[in-house]
């Protein structure tokens, strides 16, 4: 069960942060599919959760649930633990709720760059 939450947990990473480029590549090419209102307000809410759950301090929920099924005490969150564990790099908390923050002031930047569609009046 803690493979499937990690791997939740990694798809739900990647859908943030491969959207924000995704939504510039797609504007440029004009895919339709980057201005969609859903995918937008659910790309914006994710990392805005993310960048709020940073700044109050809080740990990630799956990170505390994968935590507690694997038998470990919540340490360093999913980013912090998979950089550290892929390139070595020992940065402190700060910098990743600045990461957080800062891409989400991106995301919110491509709200008012590329706008979703508004949906249609029947």
């Amino acid at each position: 069960m803690a493979n499937a939450i990690l791997m939740v947990h990694f798809a739900i990473v990647l859908f943030i942060t491969a959207g924000l480029p995704l939504i510039f590549v797609g504007a440029w090419r004009r895919w339709r599919w980057v201005r969609n209102l859903p995918f937008r307000l659910i790309h914006v809410g994710a990392i805005v959760f993310v960048a709020g759950e940073s700044l109050i301090g809080m740990d990630c929920p799956l990170t505390v649930w994968e935590d507690a099924l694997r038998g470990r005490a919540s340490g360093p969150g999913f980013i912090e633990r998979w950089v550290h564990a892929v390139m070595f790099y020992d940065l402190p908390p700060w910098a990743f709720t600045a990461a957080y923050v800062g891409f989400a002031a991106l995301v919110i930047a491509a709200w008012l760059i590329v706008p979703p569609a508004r949906r249609r009046a029947n």
